[in-house]
C-alpha cells in the first residue's frame, strides 16, 4: 500500500526549536552585516558565525523533515499544503524580481527621459538620455556596458540546457529508473555550477577590464542587482538539487511520491525563465 494512503489524515508536528534557532542566526549575520558595511573589524567574523550557525539549524531542521517524510507520516494532506507553499513562495519570488526589472524599467523609460528633457538642458546641458549613461551631472567614473557575448550568451545555453536534463531526470524517477534520474539530476547541477563560475569570470572582467562596479550608477546598480540577485538564487537552487540528489542515491523517493524533487524542480526551472528576461532585457535591449 502507498505509504501516503497509511498516514494520518494531516500530521502536525511537535513543538520546534528551529524556527527560533534559525532567527538567531538571522539576526546575528543581519547585524554583522549592517557592521561589515560600517567598517567594523569583527563584523565578517560575526556573519561568518552567524552563517554557520544557520547552517547547523537547517541540517538538523530538514533532516527532522526528511525523517518525518520517510516514516510515512506526509499523507495526501500534508503533499497538498507543500504544493500551495511552494506556489506562493515562487510567486513572492516572482514579485521580488518583478521590483527589480520594475526599477529598471523606470529608470530608462522615465527618469532618464526626463532629465534629457528641453526642461533640464539648462541644468545638464550636455546630457543625453542614452542608456547606459554616466548620469546628468557626469559624477560616476567612465565604464563600458556589458555585452551578450560571448558569457552571457553561453550562460544561457548552460541553463537552458540544465532545465531539460532536470525535466529528462524527473521522468526517469517517475519510470522508476533510479540510475538514470542519478545522471540526469548530477547533469543539472553541474551545468548549474558551471554557470556560476561563468558569472563569476564576467563579474571579475567588469570589475577589472570595463569598470563596470555596483556604483557605476543606475546602469550598474541595477545590473549587479538583478544578475547578482539572480546568481545567489542559482545557488540556492543548486543547492536544493543537491539535496534531492543525496535523497536520490539513498533510495528515498517513489515515482508517485517525490514532492521535494517536485518543488526543486519548479524552483529551478523558475530560476531560468528569470534568466530569460534578464538575457533580454539587460544584455540586449
Amino acid at each position: 500500500m502507498n505509504a501516503q494512503n497509511q498516514s494520518p489524515y494531516y500530521f502536525i508536528p511537535q513543538p520546534s526549536r528551529h524556527p527560533i534557532t534559525a532567527a538567531i542566526g538571522l539576526l546575528c549575520m543581519m547585524f554583522s552585516l549592517a557592521a561589515w558595511l560600517n567598517g567594523e573589524a569583527l563584523a565578517p567574523l560575526g556573519f561568518v558565525v552567524g552563517l554557520a550557525w544557520l547552517l547547523f539549524v537547517l541540517w538538523h531542521w530538514f533532516g527532522d523533515s526528511i525523517s518525518e517524510s520517510e516514516g510515512g507520516r506526509y499523507g495526501l494532506h500534508v503533499d497538498k499544503s507543500y504544493r500551495w507553499s511552494m506556489s506562493w513562495f515562487i510567486f513572492s519570488e516572482v514579485m521580488f524580481f518583478s521590483a527589480f526589472f520594475g526599477a529598471l524599467f523606470y529608470t530608462r523609460e522615465f527618469a532618464q527621459v526626463a532629465l534629457g528633457s528641453l526642461d533640464s538642458k539648462l541644468l545638464w546641458p550636455d546630457f543625453a538620455a542614452v542608456w547606459p549613461n554616466n548620469g546628468p551631472a557626469n559624477l560616476v567614473a567612465h565604464f563600458k556596458s556589458m555585452t551578450p557575448w560571448p558569457v552571457p550568451t553561453i550562460n544561457t545555453a548552460l541553463l537552458l540546457s540544465s532545465g531539460a536534463t532536470l525535466t529528462v531526470a524527473h521522468h526517469a524517477l517517475r519510470e522508476d529508473h533510479r540510475k538514470k534520474t542519478i545522471f540526469w539530476l548530477a547533469a543539472t547541477i553541474l551545468l548549474g555550477v558551471t554557470f556560476l563560475f561563468f558569472q563569476g569570470f564576467e563579474y571579475f572582467h567588469a570589475y577589472n577590464e570595463l569598470n563596470l562596479k555596483l556604483s557605476s550608477g543606475a546602469y550598474g546598480s541595477t545590473f549587479f542587482l538583478l544578475t547578482g540577485f539572480h546568481g545567489f538564487h542559482v545557488t540556492l537552487g543548486a543547492l536544493m538539487l543537491t539535496v534531492v540528489l543525496v535523497r536520490v542515491i539513498r533510495g528515498h523517493f517513489k515515482p508517485d511520491h517525490h514532492f521535494a524533487f517536485e518543488g526543486a524542480a519548479w524552483y529551478w526551472h523558475f530560476v531560468d525563465v528569470v534568466w530569460l528576461g534578464l538575457y533580454v532585457v539587460v544584455y540586449w535591449m
